[in-house]
């Protein structure tokens, strides 16, 4: 039976992870526009870096800033020569997704953007810190699309 102190405390939490979800979307946003690009891009290029080609779909199960279907998305990176679409050699009737090398270069100038902005987070929670709170979140996010995504980008680590 739930408390009213435990209720108050999950409020608490939901809140937590609500503003410091917004805080650090605001000062993501801030520091990748100086390089032209939007967060929502940023995790498209992130996924594709990832090494696979992959369909449309593929990419939309694996992003946490866009539900369903991430076409003006990819449309945008198309455009700006940082994906390229290139037809399935297995089934003409599908298209593959691909970071070009224009793509690694501005993920290459992101990741120096936005490094000041991880260490802000590093100084703040050590290795072990930081674990536990990925494991808390992941039970958060158990079963739905959001911790889905998260999953199929960063599988759990075998421990020893």
């Amino acid at each position: 039976m739930e408390t009213a102190e435990h209720a108050r405390m999950m409020s608490e939490i939901r809140l937590l992870v609500l503003a410091a979800q917004r805080e650090g979307s605001r000062q993501l946003g801030h520091t990748l526009k100086q390089a032209g690009i939007t967060p929502a891009q940023s995790e498209v290029l992130e996924v594709l870096a990832e090494g696979e080609r992959l369909t449309l779909a593929e990419v939309g199960r694996r992003l946490v800033c866009e539900a369903g279907s991430p076409s003006r998305l990819v449309d945008s990176l198309v455009k700006a020569g940082l994906v390229a679409r290139t037809p399935s050699p297995t089934d003409r009737r599908t298209v593959l997704l691909a970071i070009t090398p224009e793509g690694h270069a501005k993920l290459t100038e992101l990741a120096d953007t936005a490094a000041p902005l991880l260490a802000h987070m590093s100084g703040r929670l050590d290795q072990y810190e930081a674990r536990a709170l990925a494991d808390l979140l992941r039970r958060l996010l158990d079963g739905t699309p959001g911790g889905a995504a998260v999953a199929a980008r960063f599988p759990v680590p075998a421990r020893s």
